[in-house]
């Protein structure tokens, strides 16, 4: 032992002298039963709603619902170990998960913690997962453009920053490529981007995350994962966790895009967690609440005023349809909550065209406002034109022959949806949007076969920055388009449609 038996009284003296002595008091409570990753507790009379609970044997848990003489439980961890009568005590803290920038680049469960194998993780600080949406005083308007690089998307359906567009469709529709498409084309913004997967199959996951490394920049990805195994409160946290990871960069003046994949399997697990806990069901057995569930998640998606920064954090949730049927409890509840849906098709899906966006039932409730100009000057009427296309053309098989002009406008018709079934991973810059646009306007691609068209989409890109990336990069900086412009942004596109038929010629 160092130092003298004198030096070590002295010291053993100190922090006697420095310790408290009280009576302490702890509330403890008992496990009543246990199933489903549900517990219920009695004798925590003093427990309040989202309180952390901890379990004898070390888990967790938090408060969901609270009757007059015994509470429930959701767990947050594997709860096989756990017994009726054990004891429970109550920790007056919330659930809570890390943010930070330690975050990028790393695959999480909705606590925080590292589903890669990799060390982890260094949280700059720990934050509610339940937190208040931002006031109408502190919002600002939603006025600048998220850019998916998908044509029909950005010409018609524009997102803004600080938008919650919801994705809706039938199961195995392109619903998670369509969002995975519009985070690979975030690897040249500045935009933070979290996936969400809500109860998905691990192998659904692995594959979006690989695309991503793939193709897009996943060192600025989050990836929260809660797998169909995990406890059901991990499933119920996983969004809420991902929109408090997200706000951290948004209070700092940045921008994030989440992706919740989807709020239809979370719905789900709440159904299934009021049952066990003896909530009234309501429609469709759902608890009364269900609404303000996801109302309250959504609404933390914002663009920040510039007192408070300047930040946005954009929402594409996604939910599953039944045979088509958008009016159904869950799909009705989150129309109305976000602010436009992209909804899917499984006919179109079935016979090739991809996206299978419906254009005639998708909707974009901020649309315009947030669309580049350049763009909204080039796309014009272009929604407006395919919509009356696709009456002629249903016109058309009953064997009517159509007059000239309305045989011109079909076959217009054709080469815009040719243009509009884009590849994945495949982002057009707003450039290469515009150029489309002009050359189907003015009529270039109307002496053209549909499979030249997908080659010239295809090819576009490349020949712009090869030969006029000084006019590629003047669209890219001013985001406007005058008439000079315009005209030498035709006649460029011109000389590539003449060099490539050209070259096919020959």
């Amino acid at each position: 032992m160092p130092g003298s038996a004198d030096e070590w009284l002295a010291r053993a003296a100190t922090r006697v002298a420095a310790a408290e002595i009280g009576a302490q008091v702890r509330q403890i409570g008992r496990v009543e039963s246990i199933g489903d990753g549900v517990a219920l507790v009695s004798g925590l009379a003093e427990a309040r709603l989202d309180e952390l609970l901890q379990f004898a044997g070390g888990q967790a848990g938090f408060v969901q619902t609270l009757d007059r003489d015994r509470i429930g439980c959701v767990m947050l961890e594997d709860a096989d170990s756990i017994e009726a009568g054990d004891i429970v005590s109550g920790t007056g803290a919330v659930v809570r998960t890390p943010v930070g920038r330690g975050l990028l680049g790393r695959i999480v469960d909705p606590l925080g913690r590292p589903l890669d194998g990799g060390a982890a993780i260094v949280a700059e600080r720990f934050e509610s997962v339940e937190r208040p949406a931002p006031s109408i005083i502190d919002r600002d308007l939603v006025v600048q453009p998220v850019q998916t690089g998908i044509l029909v998307i950005d010409a018609m359906f524009a997102l803004g920053r600080g938008q919650r567009e919801l994705i809706l469709g039938d199961r195995a529709t392109g619903k998670t490529a369509l969002a995975v498409d519009a985070i690979i084309n975030q690897r040249s913004s500045d935009m933070i981007c979290i996936y969400v997967a809500i109860g998905q199959k691990s192998s659904s996951v692995a594959r979006v995350i690989d695309q991503v490394r793939r193709h897009g920049a996943p060192e600025r990805c989050i990836f929260v994962v809660a797998s169909p195994a995990s406890a059901p409160g991990l499933q119920w946290i996983a969004p809420f966790a991902a929109f408090t990871m997200a706000e951290y960069f948004r209070d700092q003046g940045g921008h994030a895009l989440v992706v919740l994949d989807d709020l239809t399997r979370h719905a789900a697990t709440h159904r299934e967690i009021a049952l066990l806990t003896g909530q009234p069901p309501g429609r469709e057995a759902y608890p009364g609440d269900v609404f303000y569930l996801h109302s309250r998640l959504l609404e933390r998606a914002a663009r920040m005023s510039p007192e408070k920064g300047g930040g946005s954090l954009t929402a594409l949730p996604i939910a599953e349809t039944d045979a088509g049927n958008v009016s159904a409890y869950i799909p009705t509840n989150l129309i109305s909550i976000t602010d436009g849906q992209i909804v899917l098709d499984t006919r179109l899906f079935a016979e090739g065209h991809k996206p299978a966006v419906d254009v005639g039932t998708s909707v974009s409730r901020v649309g315009g406002k947030t669309q580049a100009r350049a763009l909204r000057d080039a796309s014009g009427t272009m929604r407006l034109d395919y919509a009356q296309f696709l009456e002629l053309e249903m016109f058309t098989r009953f064997g009517e022959q159509p007059e000239p002009r309305v045989k011109a406008q079909i076959e217009r018709g054709r080469r815009l949806r040719a243009l509009l079934s884009q590849p994945r991973f495949q982002p057009l810059r707003v450039v290469d949007q515009v150029a489309l646009a002009i050359a189907l306007t003015e009529g270039l691609l109307d002496a053209l076969a549909i499979p030249d068209i997908t080659a010239i989409r295809a090819t576009l890109p490349s020949w712009l920055d090869a030969n006029a990336a000084e006019l590629t990069g003047q669209v890219e900086d001013k985001g406007t388009m005058d008439a000079t412009l315009r005209a030498a942004l035709l006649a460029a596109v011109q000389r590539m449609i003449a060099s490539s038929s050209a070259g096919a010629a020959t």
